[in-house]
C-alpha cells in the first residue's frame, strides 16, 4: 500500500499520468475506531468459539486473554512504527524500509493470502448461517454469492462507504455481544431454567469437570481456532493511509484492546457457558445462536443468527479491502502488475477488488463437498498459519528499528512497552502455537499449504526483483 511517486497509469499506452493515483484519507475517526472493533470481533469468535469451548471448556477463557495480551503487544510495536514516519502506509511499507524489498514482497503478498483464506472461512460461515434460515444447502450457496457480490458492488464505490458499512456493522456486533451478556447475567440473577431442563448458574463454569474439563491437550488444542478470531485485529494498521488523523486515532484504537479482548470475548464466552454448560455446547454451530434456542427463545436465535451473519459479512467485506489494498501496494512497488495498482474514478483499485472476490468466491466449492465446520476448519487453520507469520513479521520489523534508531524510540510519542523483551516473548509464543497446530491432525495437513506458498515467493521474488522499488522510495523518518 505504499504511495510512491512513479504515476499510475490505466493503459500502457497512455502518455499522461491519470488524476487518480493515490488513495485518499477519507476515513475518520469514528470509522478507524469501529474498524477496529469489527477487527477484534471476528468470525473466529461467532462460528468458531463452540468448537473451541468443545476443546477446552471453561479453559477458553484463558486461551483468549493469554492470545489478546500477546497480540496487544504485536499492535503496540505497529503503531509506534507507523506513527514514527507517516509516510508509512501500512506494515508493508516499514517493512520494506527496516528489512529490505524482499519484506515488503514477501509480508504484502503473505497478507493479501491470509485475507483471501479469511475472506473464504466468512464466506463459508454465511453459507452455514443462510443455511440456519432456509434449510437447503444449494439455495444458501445462492444466497451466500449474493452476498458477496453486494460486498464487491460497495467497496467499488467509496472507501468512505466502507468505512460507513464498517461502522454499522460493528455496531450490530457490539449491541449483539452486550446484549447477550446482559441476558445471560439476567439469568444468572433469576435462576432461569430452560425448557429442556438446563439449570442457569455461575457454577456451570466448574462443576462439569472443573475449569479444565479437558486437561492440558484440550486446553492447548483451544488454540487454533482462538487465534483465527483475532484475525483482523491488525486492520487498523492496513486503513494508516486512508485515516484522516493517523496520530490520534491509532493509538486510541491500540490502546483499547485489553478492553475488547475482556468484554467481547471473555464476558461473552463466559455468558454462554454459564447458560449453557461446555459440555452441551454443540461445536458445529455457533454458540451464540444456539444459546437462545436451547433456553426456548427462538425468536431471539433467528435474530442472533442475523447478527452472526452481519459480522461474517463484516469480516469478508474487511477482507475484500485490505486485500485489494495490499495489491495496490504490490503493485505501486513493482511487485504485481501494474493493472493492480490502477484505481477507478472512485479512488478505489477495482482489479485488485475483483480478483480477491473471485478467489474468495472459490470456497463455495468447499461448502459444496464437506460440512460447514469442517470446511471453516480447513481454511482457518490456513488463514491462522499465515497471519502468524505477518505479525512475527511486524515483531522482528520492530526489534531491527530498535536497533538501528534508538533516538526515535526515546522520541517516540507512543512507545510500545518492554518493546524488545515482549516482542521475543511473543515470537516464542507464535513458534508454540504453530507447534501446536502441527501436533494436531485437522490441522496439520493445511499446515502444508504454508511451506508450498513461501516456495512459490521465493520463486516469484526472484523474477520481480531487478524491477522492484526498495525501500528507498519509503520517505526518511521523522522523529
Amino acid at each position: 500500500m505504499a504511495v510512491v511517486s512513479a504515476p499510475t497509469r490505466t493503459s500502457p499506452e497512455e502518455a499522461d499520468p491519470p488524476a487518480h493515483e493515490h488513495l485518499r484519507r477519507n476515513l475518520a475517526n469514528r470509522h478507524i475506531q469501529l474498524i477496529a472493533i469489527g477487527g477484534a470481533i471476528g468470525t473466529g469468535l461467532f462460528m468458531g468459539s463452540g468448537r473451541t469451548i468443545s476443546l477446552a471448556g471453561p479453559s477458553i477463557l484463558l486461551v483468549y486473554v493469554i492470545i489478546g495480551v500477546m497480540l496487544f503487544f504485536v499492535m503496540r510495536a505497529m503503531g509506534e512504527l507507523l506513527l514514527h514516519n507517516l509516510e508509512y502506509a501500512s506494515f508493508q511499507d516499514f517493512a520494506a524500509d527496516l528489512l529490505g524489498p524482499w519484506a515488503a514482497f514477501a509480508i504484502g503478498w503473505t497478507y493479501w493470502l491470509s485475507w483471501v483464506f479469511t475472506g473464504m472461512a466468512d464466506i463459508v460461515a454465511v453459507t452455514g448461517y443462510w443455511k440456519f434460515w432456509v434449510g437447503d444447502l444449494p439455495v444458501a450457496i445462492g444466497l451466500t454469492v449474493l452476498t458477496l457480490v453486494v460486498l464487491l458492488a460497495l467497496n467499488l464505490l467509496t472507501v468512505r462507504l466502507f468505512g460507513e458499512i464498517e461502522f454499522w456493522f460493528a455496531l450490530i456486533k457490539v449491541a449483539a455481544i452486550l446484549a447477550l451478556v446482559a441476558v445471560g447475567a439476567t439469568m444468572v440473577v433469576l435462576r432461569f431454567t430452560s425448557p429442556t431442563g438446563i439449570h442457569t448458574s455461575i457454577a456451570n463454569l466448574w462443576s462439569h469437570g472443573g475449569l479444565f474439563p479437558t486437561g492440558l491437550p484440550g486446553f492447548f488444542a483451544g488454540f487454533q481456532i482462538a487465534v483465527f478470531a483475532f484475525v483482523g485485529i491488525e486492520l487498523v494498521g492496513a486503513t494508516a493511509a486512508e485515516a484522516q488523523d493517523p496520530r490520534r486515532t491509532l493509538p486510541k484504537a491500540i490502546n483499547s484492546i485489553p478492553v475488547r479482548v475482556l468484554l467481547f470475548y471473555v464476558l461473552a464466552l463466559a455468558a454462554i457457558m454459564v447458560v449453557t454448560p461446555w459440555d452441551r455446547v454443540d461445536p458445529g454451530t455457533s454458540p451464540f445462536v444456539n444459546l437462545f434456542t436451547l433456553v426456548g427463545f427462538g425468536g431471539a436465535a433467528g435474530l442472533m443468527n442475523f447478527v452472526v451473519l452481519t459480522s461474517a459479512a463484516s469480516s469478508c467485506n474487511s477482507g475484500i479491502y485490505s486485500s485489494s489494498r495490499m495489491l495496490y501496494g504490490l503493485a505501486h512497488k513493482g511487485m504485481a502488475p501494474r493493472w493492480l495498482g490502477v484505481l477507478n474514478r472512485r479512488d478505489v483499485p477495482a482489479t485488485g477488488l475483483w480478483l480477491s472476490v473471485v478467489l474468495i468466491g472459490a470456497s463455495m466449492v468447499l461448502t459444496a463437498n464437506e460440512s460447514v465446520m469442517a470446511a471453516f476448519t480447513v481454511v482457518t487453520s490456513v488463514a491462522a498459519v499465515l497471519f502468524i507469520v505477518i505479525w512475527s513479521l511486524i515483531l522482528i520489523s520492530y526489534l531491527r528499528y530498535r536497533a538501528l534508531r534508538p533516538q526515535a524510540h526515546a522520541t517516540s510519542h507512543f512507545p510500545m512497552p518492554l518493546g524488545r523483551s515482549m516482542s521475543w516473548v511473543v515470537l516464542a509464543f507464535f513458534a508454540f502455537v504453530m507447534v501446536l497446530l502441527a501436533l494436531r491432525p485437522e490441522t496439520r495437513q493445511p499446515m502444508l499449504v504454508a511451506p508450498v506458498w513461501f516456495v512459490v515467493l521465493a520463486l516469484g521474488w526472484r523474477i520481480v526483483r531487478r524491477r522492484a522499488v526498495g525501500s528507498g522510495d519509503v520517505a526518511p523518518e521523522r522523529d
